[in-house]
């Protein structure tokens, strides 16, 4: 085992280990972008606390049924969210959120891939990238937070929104979805976007690169705990746990940047 887990489960057994009366099942909403890393982790938390998290997973946003302002909308319950910032950002304005809960875990980047073996266009500037777009034949994005940024702002900011528009689709994720690399895996579309942890670990795609800054919104994956939470020290525990110094390899591995190391 990694010393960054041996020493993650040394911090757990000493200041979150719970008796098995204490134990909790911890109802879990999580969007793909952090989904790797809680996989990974989630089984030393479980095993050092007692505690057992139960996962459901979903968009930030969007208009699917399963993303995680609508379920917790509809009344689903949910003791912590993982999902990136926007998506917190709207439960707090419909008030699904207990204020002074959100806890930063990871900032993330929107990146584009391309079918295996296909060859890398040059996206490393906005000119680049937008001669890229345009001589793409095909082209998908998420229907999470960084698909509604590129459809909504940043295709505008590149001046090719109305050029691709009737050759760009929308994917839907997990989970009744998929990945949008997967999509590109496929060859049913030559380019993909999404957030990075979402595209350099999906078999069948090449990973070009993340696009300029200009057109990368600041995205972090944040933990926070819905209003109708029915264990706040136990879901608090895991997104300390999630966020901790020792967590930064795991984070770093899937793709994004630790915010611990701050």
């Amino acid at each position: 085992m990694p010393r960054s887990l041996l020493r993650i489960l040394a911090f757990l057994i000493a200041g979150l280990a719970a008796s098995a009366a204490s134990a909790a099942d911890i109802k879990v909403m999580i969007s793909a972008g952090f989904f790797s890393v809680y996989k990974d982790l989630g089984p030393a938390f479980e095993n050092s606390t007692g505690h057992k998290l139960v996962t459901t997973r979903g968009p930030s946003i969007g208009d699917s049924p399963e993303a995680i302002p609508t379920r917790l909308a509809r009344g689903e319950e949910a003791d912590v969210v993982i999902m990136d910032g926007v998506g917190v950002d709207l439960l707090d304005q419909r008030n699904l959120a207990l204020p002074g809960s959100r806890m930063p875990l990871a900032e993330s980047f929107i990146g584009m891939v391309v079918r295996a073996g296909q060859p890398k266009p040059d996206i490393s500037t906005m000119d680049a990238l937008r001669k890229t777009l345009l001589a793409a034949k095909s082209i998908a994005y998420s229907d999470s937070s960084s698909g509604s940024y590129l459809s909504t702002i940043g295709f505008k900011k590149l001046g090719v929104a109305d050029e691709i528009s009737g050759k760009t689709r929308k994917v839907r994720g997990p989970p009744s979805g998929e990945l949008v690399a997967a999509v590109v895996a496929r060859g049913e579309a030559e380019v993909g976007f999404q957030q990075v942890p979402e595209l350099i670990h999906v078999p069948g795609v090449d990973f070009v690169g993340t696009v300029p800054s200009d057109v990368q919104p600041p995205t972090l994956f944040v933990g926070a705990l819905p209003k109708n939470s029915q264990h706040p020290d136990a879901a608090i525990a895991l997104l300390h746990f999630l966020s901790s110094a020792d967590a930064a390899a795991v984070i770093t591995k899937a793709g994004l940047n630790p915010f611990a190391a701050r």
